[in-house]
């Protein structure tokens, strides 16, 4: 699979796809440089205002630039691309049953979703991951949720200095992957992992492709200093940007792992990013309604089941599958609410990640990826069958859309 996920990638490795006129930021770009110029200096000799600056992931900036400018750009040696700007938003499919505030959750202990419930992540003996920092990219995580570690945080959403969450998705992402064992509300996969939001989204759920790469940028000059050693990304945008794969992939060199959502217009992901980039883990969604095995639970609004989403993206850049419907979780304002989504799914496998890294931290991201896809659950059979290794029910999924069949995402077997 990673040689076919690579093969489709390398011919957009450094070229801009274009997005759809709906998505670009008219006179906004990115422009990335050389490695050793200096942003600032290279914006300034074109009368440019350098709105984003990378320093890190990559040399570049990002801003306001008019017709002439971008011309002028493009001569300069010391460029690699100049790329539009574009709209990134969240992969959040709904708010299926509203919001819950904290109050009404009572300590009366810590509820198992039953998307933790369907990986088994309840039955792995590492409570306590706040040994491995998460970066949340995302609109940001409620930075008093008492059900949440939150370590620290930064915004790039123009206007917004907090990195608290005005929208609720971060917040339901960051619980699926962390959520605290405290008696209170939710568990996550991961208990207690040392969350960071990064906040690059609005509180509409939308935002830039220029702050996303700020966000990349961010985590990679911290990750050592933090303690970051995985990232989520639960949005994404129909196009391929050279300058955002490229601090993707100095970051991934950083040892960041990074986990993104496969996007929720029930199509190829190849054409979606950052679920195409080669060096990501990226998860699909399958439904589950009883957080049990064997396909003997009521119907979604999304599938059977036990069956692939029916929103979910597919294809061959698809690395792995876990629970993505009707999700419960914690949200803004210090409440919970249920969601459905690849946004949903793919923390669940941050969570796995973080459950690996907390026995095995010096563990790079591809030791991370090839431990994930070994130790998980493959689709067939759905029938349940006893794991003589783990003494434990195991069972697939149905309904994958294409002939790359990836693994449903097994948090128990990962210690």
């Amino acid at each position: 699979m990673t040689i076919k996920r690579f093969i489709i990638f390398s011919a957009a490795l450094a070229t801009w796809i274009s997005p759809t006129s709906a998505q670009i930021i008219p006179g906004r770009y990115i422009v990335m440089l050389q490695a050793g110029h200096d942003p600032h200096g290279v914006a300034t000799m074109h009368g440019a205002r350098a709105e984003h600056v990378y320093d890190t992931a990559v040399q570049g900036f990002a801003g306001a630039l008019s017709a002439d400018q971008v011309r002028a750009l493009q001569r300069d040696r010391r460029v690699l691309a100049v790329e539009p700007d574009c709209q990134v938003n969240i992969l959040g499919h709904v708010v299926t049953a509203g919001t819950i505030s904290a109050a009404t959750v009572t300590s009366t202990g810590d509820l198992v979703p039953t998307g933790v419930d369907r990986i088994d992540a309840e039955l792995n003996p590492r409570t306590d991951a706040s040994a491995v920092g998460v970066a949340i990219i995302d609109t940001g995580i409620c930075l008093t949720h008492p059900d949440l570690y939150v370590a620290g945080g930064i915004s790039y959403v123009t206007g917004v200095a907090s990195a608290n969450d005005d929208n609720g998705h971060g917040s339901h992402v960051a619980g699926i992957a962390a959520a605290k064992i405290n008696g209170l509300g939710v568990r996550g996969v991961a208990p207690n992992a040392k969350l960071f939001a990064v906040k690059v989204l609005n509180s509409t759920g939308s935002g830039t492709l220029s702050a996303v790469i700020s966000g990349v940028n961010w985590v990679t000059k911290n990750a050592k200093l933090k303690g970051i050693k995985v990232a989520n990304m639960s949005l994404g945008f129909t196009a391929t940007s050279t300058t955002l794969n490229s601090a993707i992939t100095k970051s991934v060199s950083a040892g960041v792992t990074y986990v993104v959502a496969a996007g929720n217009s029930a199509a190829d992901a190849a054409t979606f990013s950052p679920a195409n980039h080669p060096s990501v883990i990226t998860v699909s969604a399958m439904a589950d309604e009883d957080g049990d095995c064997g396909a003997d639970g009521l119907a979604t609004y999304y599938g059977a089941d036990d069956s692939f989403a029916t929103f979910s993206n597919y294809g061959a850049v698809v690395d792995i599958a876990a629970p993505g419907v009707t999700i419960y979780s914690t949200y803004k304002n210090g409440g919970y609410a249920t969601m459905s989504g690849t946004s949903m799914a793919a923390p669940h496998v941050v969570g796995c990640a973080v459950l690996y890294l907390a026995g095995h931290l010096t563990a790079t991201p591809a030791a991370v990826r090839t431990a994930l896809l070994t130790l998980s659950t493959p689709q067939a059979p759905v029938e349940p069958w006893l794991d003589a290794t783990t003494n434990r029910w195991r069972g697939g999924f149905s309904g994958d859309r294409d002939t790359y069949h990836e693994p449903l995402a097994d948090a128990a077997a990962l210690k």
